[in-house]
């Protein structure tokens, strides 16, 4: 299928000063976004905690977020679970993690309650909504809780653990889940949920060690993709090509992060992907410009990548269209996550399909002037 007709010529390096000071401003903008207002990172970023509960009666998403936000939780996410009544996934910042001084004063109040000799070990999970210890006889379980509650801790229960040679105690404490489902009940009186139907938490710690792995992930595809397209062609289309990948990446996360969009592993899944997208759809520009390089020799290559360009706008049509046709169907139809990959996808390929015309072949042209001193025409 043809959408432009065989031997049709457009000067695109023409229009290239206005559509790459277009992009650039767009660039600048994502950029800047990235310090004010800053990216909304969600839980596996910035960490907190995630709660599953489905109401007994009629309750909205906005009626829900009031009774967090008046409870003193910052900026709660309520998500309706489709196909489901009133059943919502709701999202804070806060986790159950205690304090190194309180968990400190914890470990002193059992010592000195139980005595130093008795306590072997105490270790606190990474949320801080569990307390296990080891000790190195029969403790009452009472006992262990009202020392434990002695140095602060909000103790649920205790149970003894079985299986080690040592009797080994574990206390769960009252945690973010806990404190979450009471206000609500308090809120919502008779519609309120008796139990969550799913807990999960995200130390601070871990999502910080999270978006150092993302940070990596971005770095260590841009470095194999330079060498990658370095060793295909050569040094004047690595640049280019690795340059336009990094704008697409960095406008589409701009876009989330003035729209305020959650930035989650989600997100860095679709980025890598619209890096993918790029390179390749630069790669086949790319292999073009290169097969004319040598069928003709009396051209420069300004107008080898117009010529170039021209012959590939049919192919580049179809596929920007098709690609977009696919994933606007998961946008308007999905839910949740998959809205969300799909919202970065089409930011990406329309940004992308520009950059391999308006920045990579360009960049491509200013290397082969500096650095190949190849004549190229006005």
């Amino acid at each position: 299928m043809e959408f432009v007709k065989p031997g049709t010529y457009i000067d695109f390096m023409k229009y290239r000063a206005p559509v790459v000071s277009f992009l650039a401003l767009l660039a600048t903008l994502s950029l800047v976004s990235l310090f004010y207002p800053g990216p909304n990172y969600g839980i596996d970023f910035a960490g907190g905690t995630e709660i599953q509960l489905q109401f007994s009666g009629d309750a909205s998403p906005s009626e829900v977020r009031t009774a967090l936000t008046e409870a003193g939780y910052s900026r709660p996410d309520v998500i309706s679970v489709e196909d489901s009544d009133h059943e919502y996934i709701i999202r804070v910042r806060e986790v159950s993690s205690l304090p190194e001084d309180q968990i400190e004063k914890i470990r002193e109040s059992v010592s000195s309650i139980l005595g130093e000799d008795v306590v072997r070990e105490m270790k606190v999970s990474p949320g801080g909504d569990k307390i296990t210890l080891r000790v190195s006889g029969e403790v009452h379980e009472q006992q262990l809780q009202e020392a434990l509650e002695a140095g602060g801790a909000r103790v649920r229960s205790v149970s003894s653990l079985a299986g080690s040679r040592d009797p080994r105690y574990e206390a769960q404490l009252v945690g973010v889940a806990d404190e979450l489902l009471t206000s609500l009940q308090k809120a919502f009186a008779d519609r309120a949920p008796e139990v969550p139907l799913r807990v999960e938490w995200v130390g601070p710690k871990a999502g910080q060690q999270l978006r150092d792995a993302a940070i990596q992930s971005f770095l260590y595809a841009i470095a194999f993709i330079m060498l990658y397209v370095a060793f295909r062609f050569d040094m004047r289309f690595a640049p280019g090509g690795v340059i336009a990948m990094f704008h697409d990446a960095l406008i589409t996360l701009g876009v989330y992060v003035l729209l305020q969009k959650e930035v989650n592993l989600t997100t860095v899944a679709a980025l890598l992907t619209i890096m993918g997208y790029s390179i390749n759809d630069t790669i086949v520009v790319y292999d073009r410009i290169r097969e004319n390089m040598v069928r003709v020799r009396d051209k420069s290559l300004r107008e080898l990548i117009n010529i170039s360009t021209s012959q590939m706008l049919s192919r580049t049509i179809i596929t920007s269209v098709t690609t977009l046709l696919s994933v606007s169907a998961f946008f308007f139809l999905g839910t949740g996550v998959i809205q969300d990959i799909a919202f970065a996808l089409g930011i990406g390929i329309l940004i992308g399909t520009l950059s391999s015309v308006f920045i990579a072949a360009p960049i491509t042209e200013l290397m082969d002037r500096r650095l190949f001193s190849r004549a190229t025409g006005s």
